[in-house]
C-alpha cells in the first residue's frame, strides 16, 4: 500500500488499535459470501463495536476516498459483501447487543449483529417473537434490513421493511441519523428508514434497529401435502392464497428438492413428490378452521392427503429441513457451487411461472431444484454449476431465462436477496432508466465519492 492507502490505514489503527486487522486468512474471511462471484481481498477489516465508531471509520475513509464495504456474516447470495474494488471490509458481528425490550408495546432496539435465534432467545420467556425467518440462524438482523430480507413467514407477518420501525444509520461522511421511532405511524417527512431498507450497504451503514415485535400465538400446527404434478401443488397455493386463509407459512419444494431434503435431512417417510409446508398459527379453533380449509383446496387438486406434524419435536424437525434445503440441494451433487434465482410474480401468475421455470431447467439439462416462500409469489431455483468450462455461463443464461419469464408476468428479478452484483443487469429493465437514474441521484448526493460498497446495485 502507498499513498491514501497508508493514510487511511494508520488513522483506522488509531481509532480501532488491534480491532484493524491486516491478517490474511481474516480478509481472506471478508472476501465473499455464499455466492459464485470471485472473491476480492480487502485491503483491511475493521471489527466496530458502536455506532460512534461505525462514523468514525467512515469518516476517516471518506476523507481518503476508501472503499467500506459492510460484513454480517457473509450469508448474502447476490454479492453484497464482496469488496470489488478493495478498502476495509466493516464487520459488525460484535455490535450485538439487545438496547431495550418493550413488552407493553411490543418492540424492542437491538445493534445490527443481532441474529433471530438470539433475539428470540431473549423473547420467549415475554411471550413474544420477531418473525422474520430468512431460512439460515447466522445472519444478522442488520444485514437483513439492508438485503431487505424476507423468508418462510412473510406471507403472515411481511417482511423485514414491515417490521422495522427505526435505523440508525451512519452517513458516508461521518454523520449518524436516526429515522422513524416507535410509534406505528407517522406521516412527516421522507420516509428514511425504508430508503435505507434495501439499500445494501450503498447509502449507509444502519448500526441499530428499532423492531416490531409479535406475540406468539397459542397454538401452531403444521402439515405437509404431496401431489402428483408440480401443476397441482402451485395451483393449491394460488387457491389457498385468493381464499383468504391467513396461513403462517406456505412452502413448495419440486421433486428434486425433495429428493435432495429426504437424502439430506432423513425425511425417508416423504416421497420425492412436488410438496407443500403448512403451517398454521392462531387460537386453537381458529388453527383447526385454517387447516381444514387448506385440505379441502388441497385435495381439490389431487393431493395425496394431509400428514400432520403433531408435535413440536417433529415440526421442528420438518422446518429445519426447509431451512437446509439450500445444503440439502448443494449435497446432491458435492464440490458444486450454486446460482440461487430469487423470481417473483403476482400470485395469480405462479404457476405460468414456476412451471414454465421447470420446463426451462428440464431443457436446460442442468440440476435446479425448485424451492420458494410461494404464499407471496416468491420462488427459488437453485442451479449447480456443472464443471465444464461453459457451465456457469449455462447456469447464468438459465437464470436470465427464469427472471425474463418473471418480469413479463409483471413480476421482479428478486423478491428477498436483493441486488448486489448478481441483480445488475435486471435492475434497468425492471424500474426503467428514468427511475434507475433517480437512484443514482440519490446514491451520489449521500455518498459523492462512492465510498460505499462501490460495485454494488448499479452496472457502472
Amino acid at each position: 500500500m502507498s499513498g491514501p492507502a497508508d493514510a487511511t490505514i494508520s488513522a483506522l489503527r488509531d481509532a480501532l488499535g488491534q480491532r484493524l486487522s491486516l491478517n490474511t486468512s481474516l480478509r481472506e474471511q471478508h472476501s465473499h459470501g455464499e455466492d459464485t462471484n470471485t472473491p476480492v481481498l480487502p485491503d483491511a477489516v475493521a471489527f466496530i463495536e458502536t455506532s460512534a465508531e461505525a462514523a468514525r471509520v467512515l469518516a476517516i475513509c471518506n476523507q481518503h476516498g476508501t472503499p467500506v464495504v459492510p460484513f454480517g456474516a457473509g450469508t448474502s447470495l447476490e454479492g453484497h459483501v464482496t469488496p470489488v474494488r478493495g478498502g476495509v471490509s466493516l464487520d459488525l458481528s460484535r455490535m450485538n447487543r439487545i438496547l431495550e425490550i418493550n413488552p407493553q408495546d411490543m418492540d424492542c432496539r437491538i445493534e445490527a449483529g443481532v441474529t433471530r435465534p438470539q433475539l428470540n432467545g431473549d423473547l420467549r420467556d415475554q411471550g413474544l417473537f420477531f418473525p422474520v425467518d430468512p431460512g439460515t440462524a447466522a445472519c444478522t438482523i442488520g444485514g437483513m434490513c439492508a438485503t431487505r430480507a424476507s423468508g418462510t413467514n412473510a406471507v403472515r407477518y411481511g417482511t423485514i421493511r414491515e417490521n422495522v420501525l427505526g435505523l440508525t444509520v451512519a452517513l458516508a461522511d461521518g454523520r449518524v441519523i436516526r429515522t422513524g421511532g416507535r410509534v406505528r405511524k407517522s406521516a412527516n417527512g421522507y420516509d428514511l428508514t425504508r430508503l435505507m431498507i434495501g439499500s445494501e450497504g450503498t447509502l449507509g451503514v444502519i448500526t441499530e434497529i428499532q423492531l416490531r415485535l409479535h406475540g406468539i400465538p397459542e397454538a401452531t400446527s403444521a402439515a405437509v401435502c404431496q401431489f402428483s404434478t408440480l401443476a397441482d401443488a402451485v395451483e393449491t397455493v394460488i387457491g389457498v392464497m385468493q381464499a383468504g386463509i391467513p396461513v403462517a407459512r406456505i412452502e413448495l419444494l419440486d421433486d428434486v428438492q425433495m429428493r435432495a431434503c429426504i437424502a439430506y435431512s432423513k425425511l425417508h417417510h416423504l416421497t420425492e413428490a412436488p410438496t407443500l409446508l403448512f403451517e398454521f398459527h392462531g387460537t386453537e379453533a381458529g388453527v383447526a378452521e385454517q387447516a381444514s380449509l387448506a385440505e379441502e383446496i388441497a385435495a381439490g387438486y389431487g393431493s395425496h392427503g394431509f400428514r400432520w406434524a403433531s408435535d413440536a419435536a417433529e415440526r421442528s424437525k420438518l422446518w429445519q429441513a426447509r431451512h437446509d434445503a439450500y445444503w440439502a440441494g448443494l449435497a446432491l451433487m458435492p464440490g458444486l457451487k450454486a446460482v440461487t434465482t430469487d423470481a417473483i410474480v403476482p400470485i395469480s401468475r405462479l404457476a405460468e411461472a414456476v412451471v414454465g421455470a421447470k420446463e426451462d431447467i428440464l431443457a436446460s439439462g442442468l440440476t435446479a431444484p425448485i424451492v420458494g416462500h410461494v404464499g407471496d409469489g416468491n420462488f427459488h431455483a437453485l442451479i449447480l454449476v456443472p464443471p465444464e468450462p461453459d457451465g456457469l455461463d449455462r447456469v447464468w443464461a438459465l437464470d436470465r431465462k427464469i427472471v425474463a419469464r418473471a418480469l413479463s408476468l409483471g413480476g421482479s428479478c428478486s423478491g428477498e436477496h436483493g441486488v448486489g452484483i448478481g441483480k445488475r443487469e435486471f435492475l434497468e429493465q425492471e424500474h426503467g432508466p428514468e427511475a434507475l437514474a433517480v437512484m443514482r441521484s440519490i446514491k451520489t448526493t449521500l455518498d459523492p465519492k462512492g465510498i460505499l460498497n462501490p460495485g454494488k446495485m448499479f452496472l457502472n
